[in-house]
């Protein structure tokens, strides 16, 4: 089992033993757990992931496709873009989300408020500067 997968596997077992909580590099953070199928294989796939909430919708999160502000988009972003929809695990809820690329000044507004928030994604955004603009998708309950 790789580092990555290891390290995510003990977020979400984190994550449900304590009702949305964790520690670690995401104490205090708000996690979403997303649940999405490989466009490929068809696999379910997990992935725990950083959200801002919208700011007056309950029902609408936006996640960031940074990947530590690697060169490429991860997995999840491919999977959850090509299917349109997922599921996640917010808290203690589980619910069906459809999926939305957010573009130009609404992804930057949202991008630079993440960023505000958590330095962390500003210096993945400088990471990634000149080489590839990092995804935000909007997760609506469906």
């Amino acid at each position: 089992m790789s580092e990555e997968v290891d390290r995510n596997a003990q977020t979400i077992a984190e994550f449900r033993a304590n009702e949305g909580r964790v520690g670690g590099i995401f104490e205090g953070a708000p996690l979403v757990i997303v649940h999405h199928r490989g466009r490929k294989s068809g696999q379910e796939h997990v992935s725990p992931m950083m959200y801002l909430a919208h700011e007056t919708d309950p029902d609408i999160v936006y996640v960031f496709a940074s990947k530590g502000g690697a060169p490429s988009n991860p997995d999840w972003y491919r999977n959850l873009t090509a299917a349109g929809e997922g599921t996640i695990e917010r808290g203690t809820a589980t619910y069906q989300v459809t999926v939305r690329e957010l573009t130009g000044a609404d992804r930057d507004r949202i991008y630079d408020e993440q960023a505000r928030r958590y330095p962390g994604f500003a210096e993945y955004a400088r990471k990634t500067a000149g080489i590839r603009v990092i995804p935000v998708l909007e997760l609506r309950r469906a």
